[in-house]
């Protein structure tokens, strides 16, 4: 459904923006480190006659109605929902009476004061100390953006964030209360959106909103006990889910704007190729084309509809000069990887003990092995899109990212139009994992269709929204990286390891992604940084999909080799983890590990941490056909609280999913420079006829919050690697798997006596 998306007024900016008028009161977490206070700094911007903006994020109105203001994008996964019952919990709103909304792609709206008081250790809440410094500059850097990524928003907007304000906002509004009945802000109570006095006096929030909003917010207001929570732990219903139902909720894709046109694109097959010379008059001469204009990744055409765009972009009769880059193939990456491994120069990721000695050790009992992934696109539902209108030196954007103020500075970097200048007007986005990160910075470095839509739409008076093909997605996205560990243990005479060492290709983060949790006293954990012209981006659960398949495999080849059971060789090594053995523990237990299967069924387990929370999976898996079927999957977390519970048990069933798509399918192969795959047809997702049962357990171990929109994800190739291991004896080292024609041990036993 198309949808009219119009500029706003600079009133509806300021309702919609979450400015009180009328005596509401808004506010965030205003805790400016230097410069002007957040206050003043969205007064300066946006101060109106009686309206009153004390910083962002949560607004009272004068009708008693609480907005929340989420910094940011819901993919399908409950952000929103989930941060407006942080901010409500605290609050002590009455739910009936709470809403919720992405928040614009304004300064204001993201965090950079805490961020910054964060980064400098200052004025620490009592519930942050003791971060590393490691974990302040992960918060501080997150906070300073409206990125919604690395299982993030929940366990620091939420947790360090939302609930902070709604607690700041209680004790205004209870201050006000007491101010105005003239008695001790102790002997006054706030419950469900209405403070009581001591002497039978009532207000409502919104009556108390416009004298709350003279008070200055704490910056460590008292926080609730889980015993008094009455909204954190519930199911309420989504806000997001009657829009997709009825068809109202509106994505990137549904924008549009008066006199829009389209584009379509015609990009370059192999990466980094130059456009050759060209003759583009056949093209303009279509009805509705407007234009034909070049940019860095390709050629685009603009006409009055996609399907006359599309068309002509496809007619288009040009070449493309690869180079020497035309020879790239993933035999050749592979190669360059190997090559690598073997000149032995590596970076230091952990070391432990002194593994060197160990495998230099006479008569030292060495296993090895070596593990690869290919490349993987995101595949997201929704077509990559963006359109943008840039007229008087200004420019309009709509699209649906996971980060709207690098989107919003990406648009100004590219056209060279100021920042203040650029208004992007965020919608819903189908799908992201990591593929609408707009972003230049750290390991990733790669434009995205924004950079292009601006580039296009600066070519023409009028605003042009860019849409990509399924083709366009999967072969020119930025992939997550193909990766080659080798990996060897010094085992002793039980077959537990005494030493471990891993070499691998690509680091493309700091973290735990390598890192095992299992007591081995001697490890050493090395990288190598290589380069190709294939672009690489983050994707679900980023380096924890490699390197999971590779550790949980490999320990499962050495609780085999030991011949011992997968899940007591684990615990026996994990004495000192807990939490790892107690979801290891539930996960096998509600699995039914160890009891009788149907025929021709076993059980594969595996284990990870990553962004905070602990997974553990346990596949049923058959042979048939030559491919592994997995039957059920049974998931353990210990994510420290639950926020949602139905959400965070559908963000765990969507992460196994997306991983066992990768595991079973999952392969970008790399041919003359560019990608083979092109669609569905070749880039293959598991259907529903073969989604598994899912049974998802949670613990509520109390530790500090974990994400849960990536961890479950890279457990489950791991998992059903070792399960098929034990139907045919075969150890699968190399994803996916249908590159693998299996059979089941009885199978191989007719064969053999035939």
């Amino acid at each position: 459904m198309a949808i009219e998306i119009k500029k706003p007024t600079r009133r509806q900016f300021l309702i919609a923006g979450g400015a009180a008028a009328g005596g509401g009161l808004l506010l965030g977490i205003g805790f400016a480190a230097s410069g002007p206070s957040r206050r003043e700094q969205a007064e300066a911007a946006a101060a109106g006659e009686g309206e009153r903006f004390v910083t962002a994020w949560l607004k009272i109105a004068p009708d008693n109605r609480v907005t929340v203001y989420v910094p940011h994008s819901d993919m399908g996964q409950g952000t929103i929902t989930a941060l407006a019952m942080m901010a409500a919990e605290e609050l002590d709103a009455d739910w009936s009476l709470v809403t919720a909304e992405q928040a614009p792609a304004e300064r204001a709206f993201a965090n950079e004061a805490l961020g910054n008081r964060f980064l400098a250790n200052e004025d620490v809440p009592p519930m942050l100390k003791g971060l590393t410094a490691a974990a302040w500059h992960q918060v501080a850097k997150f906070m300073n953006m409206q990125i919604t990524g690395g299982s993030m928003a929940v366990r620091y907007t939420g947790q360090h964030g939302m609930r902070v304000t709604g607690a700041a906002a209680k004790e205004m509004l209870v201050k006000a209360a007491a101010a105005r009945w003239g008695v001790a802000a102790s002997d006054c109570l706030a419950s469900m959106s209405m403070v009581t006095g001591p002497n039978g006096e009532s207000a409502t929030y919104g009556e108390l909103a416009a004298e709350a909003a003279n008070y200055s917010p704490s910056a460590r207001p008292a926080l609730k006990s889980k015993a008094e929570w009455k909204i954190i732990g519930t199911a309420r219903p989504r806000f997001d889910i009657p829009g997709k139902v009825d068809g109202s909720a509106v994505y990137g894709v549904d924008a549009q704007a008066p006199g829009m046109l389209y584009a379509a694109v015609r990009l370059a097959p192999v990466f980094g190729s130059k456009i050759l010379p060209y003759d583009a008059s056949d093209i303009l001469a279509r009805r509705g084309v407007k234009k034909v204009v070049e940019f860095p990744a390709g050629i685009a055409v603009i006409a009055d509809n996609y399907w006359r765009a599309k068309e002509a972009a496809l007619a288009l009769d040009v070449e493309f000069d690869a180079g020497d880059k035309a020879n790239i193939t993933s035999d050749t990456i592979f190669a360059a990887h190997d090559a690598a491994l073997d000149a032995g120069q590596s970076e230091t990721d952990k070391e432990v003990g002194d593994a060197a000695t160990a495998f230099a050790a006479p008569g030292a009992e060495i296993v090895s092995a070596e593990y690869r992934v290919p490349y993987l696109a995101h595949a997201c539902m929704e077509p990559v899109n963006c359109t943008v209108w840039i007229r008087d030196g200004k420019a309009d954007v709509w699209v649906g990212c996971q980060d709207a103020l690098g989107a919003r500075a990406r648009i100004a970097d590219v056209t060279g139009i100021p920042f203040d200048n650029v208004t992007l007007h965020p919608l819903l986005l189908g799908g992201g994992f990591g593929r609408r990160i707009p972003i230049r910075a750290g390991f990733f470095d790669f434009p995205s269709e924004i950079d292009w839509a601006a580039m296009i739409a600066r070519e023409v008076d009028a605003p042009v929204k860019l849409i990509y093909t399924r083709e366009d997605d999967i072969q020119h996205d930025a992939y997550r990286p193909a990766v080659t560990a080798r990996i060897r243990a010094v085992v002793d005479a039980d077959g537990f390891p005494v030493a471990y060492e891993n070499r691998y290709i690509h680091k493309d983060e700091p973290g735990e992604a390598p890192h095992i949790p299992y007591a081995v006293p001697h490890q050493s954990i090395r990288y190598i940084d290589i380069e190709n012209p294939v672009p690489r981006g983050p994707w679900r659960s980023v380096a924890h999909t490699q390197h999971t398949f590779f550790s949980e495999s490999f320990i499962d080849e050495l609780a085999h080799r030991g011949g011992h059971d997968p899940l007591e060789f684990r615990l026996a090594m994990l004495k000192d983890k807990p939490r790892h053995a107690a979801v290891l523990k539930l996960a096998a237990e509600k699995a039914g590990w160890g009891r009788p299967l149907p025929q021709g069924h076993v059980h594969g387990i595996a284990v990870q941490q990553s962004f905070g929370s602990i997974v553990a999976e346990v596949a049923e898996v058959s042979i048939e056909g030559g491919s592994p079927r997995v039957h059920r999957v049974v998931a353990a977390v210990d994510c420290g609280e639950v926020i949602h519970p139905d959400t965070a048990a559908q963000q765990v069933e969507s992460g196994i999913v997306y991983g066992l798509t990768a595991a079973l399918y999952g392969e970008i192969g790399i041919e003359g420079g560019g990608v083979a795959q092109t669609n569905f047809t070749d880039y293959e997702m598991v259907k529903l006829a073969e989604c598994p049962a899912i049974d998802v357990h949670f613990i509520d171990s109390g530790e500090a919050l974990g994400g849960l929109g990536e961890p479950s994800t890279p457990v489950i190739s791991a998992a059903v690697a070792n399960a098929v291991y034990a139907a045919t004896g075969t150890r699968i080292r190399q994803l996916p798997f249908k590159l693998h024609d299996l059979k089941p041990v009885s199978d191989q036993f007719a064969q053999a006596a035939d």
